[in-house]
C-alpha cells in the first residue's frame, strides 16, 4: 500500500485547518530536515547523531511525515546498536524518505 509523504488530514488536524500555518509548519520541517540530516550523516559524536534522529522523529510524527519517522526512528535504533551496515541501510532509508517529503512539500508551495 502506497503511503503518501505527507499525511495532509493530520497536518490540517495539527493546524486546525490554518493553510498559512501549515505551509509555515512545512517550511520549518523542510529546513530541520536538511539541519539533522547533516549531523547524522556527518557528525562524529554519537549522542549528537541520536538526538538529532530523536528530533527529526518527533517533528516528522507533528506533520505526518510517516514515512520519515519510521526511518528516523530505525536510524536512531541501528546508531545505539553500533551496527555500521544496519545503519548505513537505515540512514539510506531516511535519506530517501526526507527528500520525498521535501519533494512534496516544494510541490505543496508551488501549487499555492
Amino acid at each position: 500500500m502506497s503511503q503518501t509523504a505527507i499525511d495532509t488530514a493530520h497536518l490540517s488536524r495539527q493546524s486546525g485547518g490554518d493553510h498559512a500555518l501549515e505551509r509555515e509548519l512545512l517550511t520549518l520541517f523542510a529546513q530541520q530536515c536538511a539541519k539533522h540530516l547533516r549531523t547524522i550523516h556527518g557528525s562524529a559524536d554519537l549522542q549528537a547523531r541520536l538526538d538529532a534522529a530523536h528530533s527529526l522523529k518527533g517533528a516528522a510524527r507533528a506533520i505526518g511525515a510517516w514515512q520519515v519517522a519510521e526511518a528516523a526512528d530505525a536510524v536512531e535504533l541501528r546508531l545505539a546498536e553500533a551496527d555500521q551496515r544496519r545503519t548505513e541501510a537505515a540512514m539510506d532509508a531516511l535519506t530517501l524518505a526526507a527528500a520525498e517529503a521535501r519533494a512534496a512539500i516544494c510541490r505543496s508551495d508551488c501549487a499555492a
